[in-house]
C-alpha cells in the first residue's frame, strides 16, 4: 500500500475535526473531506472513495450509525469505517459495530493512538485490544430468537475454528492466540480469514459480536476457559 492513506472526518465540531485533521496530515495521512452530519459523510464517502472514515455518533440530520449503515452497504469496496464516541459504553456504538464499523476511539485518544488506529483498520483489522470493546459486546448483546440466523452459520466452521473464534471473542490477540494453540501466527490468521469469509463479516469486531449473540461465548466468560489443544 504505497499510495497516501486517504480518510473522511466527519463530526458535528469544528475543533474535534481541526484537531484530528491537523495530527492526520501531520503523520502523513491525506483527509480528503469533512462532514458537519451523517448526510455529509455519506455524500463525501461517495465522491472521494476513502480507505478510512472517523464517523462521530451524535450529528444532526442524520446520525453516525444511520450514515455507517448506509456507507457500508456499498459491498466489499466500502471504507471501513472508526466510530467517534466520548462514551465507553454507549448502545449506539455497539449498534454501529453490528453495522460493520471496525471499532471505535474515545475522543480524547492520543495523537499516536489515533493515527495507529486509522492504518490499522486500512490493513482490515478490527481495534479489538481493548476490554471496553468487550465490555461493551457483554453489555449489548442479546441472544435469542433474532440470532437464530447466525446461530446457524456457525455450522459451516470447523471446530478449530469455532475454538479460534471463541478465543477472538475473549480478546486474545494473534500471537496469545498461537501461543494458546501451539500454532504458527500465519495459521491463526489464515483461520480468521476463513471464519470472517464463511460468516459473510467484515472484520473480527462483527466476528466478536457474533460469538456473543450466537452463545459461543458468554458475557463475562473469561478467557481462561476450556479449550482444545490439538493441532488442526
Amino acid at each position: 500500500m504505497t499510495e497516501p492513506l486517504r480518510v473522511v472526518l466527519a463530526d458535528d465540531q469544528t475543533l474535534v475535526r481541526t484537531g484530528f485533521r491537523l495530527i492526520l496530515r501531520a503523520d502523513g495521512i491525506d483527509v480528503v473531506a469533512e462532514a458537519t452530519n451523517g448526510a455529509e459523510a455519506v455524500e463525501a464517502v461517495r465522491r472521494t472513495r476513502p480507505d478510512v472514515v472517523l464517523m462521530d455518533v451524535r450529528m444532526p440530520e442524520m446520525d453516525g450509525l444511520e450514515a455507517t449503515r448506509r456507507i457500508l452497504a456499498g459491498g466489499s469496496d466500502a471504507p471501513r469505517v472508526i466510530i467517534l464516541t466520548t462514551f465507553d459504553l454507549d448502545r449506539y456504538v455497539y449498534a454501529a459495530l453490528s453495522a460493520g464499523a471496525s471499532g471505535f476511539l474515545l475522543k480524547d485518544v492520543t495523537p499516536e493512538q489515533l493515527t495507529a488506529a486509522v492504518r490499522t483498520v486500512r490493513t482490515g483489522d478490527a481495534l479489538l485490544a481493548s476490554a471496553i470493546t468487550r465490555r461493551l459486546v457483554q453489555r449489548f448483546a442479546r441472544q435469542g430468537d433474532d440470532s437464530a440466523a447466525l446461530h446457524r452459520d456457525l455450522a459451516s466452521l470447523t471446530p478449530r475454528e469455532l475454538e479460534v473464534l471463541g478465543l477472538l471473542a475473549r480478546g486474545l490477540s494473534n500471537a496469545e492466540l498461537a501461543a494458546r494453540l501451539h500454532l504458527a501466527e500465519a495459521t491463526v490468521k489464515t483461520h480468521a480469514a476463513r471464519i470472517l469469509a464463511k460468516l459473510g463479516l467484515r472484520d473480527r469486531a462483527q466476528a466478536v459480536i457474533v460469538a456473543y449473540e450466537t452463545g459461543l461465548v458468554s458475557a463475562g466468560e473469561h478467557e481462561t476457559a476450556r479449550h482444545r489443544t490439538e493441532r488442526p
